[in-house]
């Protein structure tokens, strides 16, 4: 979602990009034009798999300094804290820092813009990046997420399609319901009942998800039935795009792969955990079924907090099956190429 500011920064400054990021989120940057570079990092202060010792980020502040960068851009979520990072570019000697900051970062920060988000108002988090951005002058006419999709790719996804017997001939939705925090599960009989109506209606069903949530995909699959098909851990990242790019719609819960369906302009139907709001899909034909998040996993930052408290503050019920159905069609008959045949992947003579 950062990727439309960070295009704007190249194009108005004529500027190399170099991606810090963790290890988690590396793999999406090799899909997005705008990133030159990359270095991955796991911080403490971001969600990974492992955290470094200490000392091991003084090694970062000198591999930073010894690239001698111009300047530093701190992508940040209204609840995340700006500074840790922000110490790291000062302790780098990267002369220009800017960031979103609640309280008077000093030195820290040479350029900064006071964070009023969620209490002022609300703005999704392509237009918040943008924002912060344009703050310093980089503007872009083009807001759309994009990630490039490649043939070879393709090639292997209708390959290993036709080995886990799908008809590549017969339209299908793809259902990834893998979450990294428990907070945003839904339900496995919503799946596979939504699966089944979904199948009834004429098409194949995908689970997909990483490798460690094959067992998951394999277990939805199985109960789901004929014409449903797991590629838990099948995939690929860059072949996981192709496959999006390549589907009727996606019934997803809210997590990359929505945003990966927004970037390749594939419909996607969200089940919406409410959390931040700032996450829906972007500028793509969507569905946003939102359910509450049980009060004991709840997160306990008192910014996700006040959103309890003051935006997420009315009972809403888990969607149904049904809903997931509706949502579905509502989607196909609203874009009428999806019920063409043009549209049908992977279809060969």
């Amino acid at each position: 979602m950062s990727a439309p500011a960070i295009r704007a920064l190249k194009e108005s400054f004529s500027a190399k990009i170099t991606v810090l990021t963790s290890s988690m989120a590396a793999g999406i940057t090799a899909s997005l034009p705008e990133i030159d570079d990359v270095i991955i990092f796991d911080l403490p202060w971001v969600k990974a798999k492992e955290t470094l010792g200490g000392d091991a980020i003084f090694t970062l502040t000198n591999q930073l300094k010894q690239r001698e960068f111009d300047a530093a851009v701190i992508f940040t979520v209204f609840s995340q804290n700006p500074l840790p990072s922000a110490m790291i570019a000062y302790m780098a000697g990267i002369p220009l820092r800017l960031a979103y900051c609640r309280e008077n970062p000093y030195a820290l920060l040479t350029n900064w813009v006071p964070d009023k988000e969620p209490y002022n108002f609300i703005q999704h988090q392509v237009e918040r990046d943008l924002a912060l951005v344009e703050s310093v002058g980089a503007k872009i006419d083009d807001h759309c997420l994009k990630l490039s999709v490649q043939e070879a790719a393709t090639q292997i996804v209708e390959a290993r399609l036709m080995d886990l017997g799908v008809n590549t001939a017969k339209p299908w939705i793809i259902f990834h319901a893998g979450v990294s925090e428990k907070k945003r599960e839904f339900p496995p009989g919503l799946w596979v009942e939504a699966a089944r109506k979904i199948i009834d209606a004429g098409f194949q069903i995908l689970f997909t998800g990483s490798v460690s949530e094959k067992p998951m995909c394999d277990e939805l699959a199985r109960q789901t039935g004929a014409n449903a098909f797991s590629l838990g851990g099948v995939l690929k990242l860059n072949e996981f795009i192709s496959l999006i790019k390549n589907t009727r719609v996606v019934v997803s819960v809210n997590t990359g792969t929505v945003h990966i369906a927004a970037a390749v302009n594939t419909p996607v139907v969200v089940l919406y955990a409410q959390t931040n709001p700032q996450h829906t899909p972007w500028m793509v034909g969507s569905k946003v079924l939102e359910y509450e998040v049980p009060e004991d996993v709840r997160s306990k930052n008192e910014v996700i907090q006040y959103l309890y408290k003051n935006v997420y503050n009315k009972p809403v019920s888990m969607p149904s099956a049904d809903a997931i159905y509706n949502a579905v069609m509502e989607l196909l008959q609203e874009t009428p190429a999806l019920s063409s045949d043009y549209l049908r992947p992977y279809t060969t003579a």
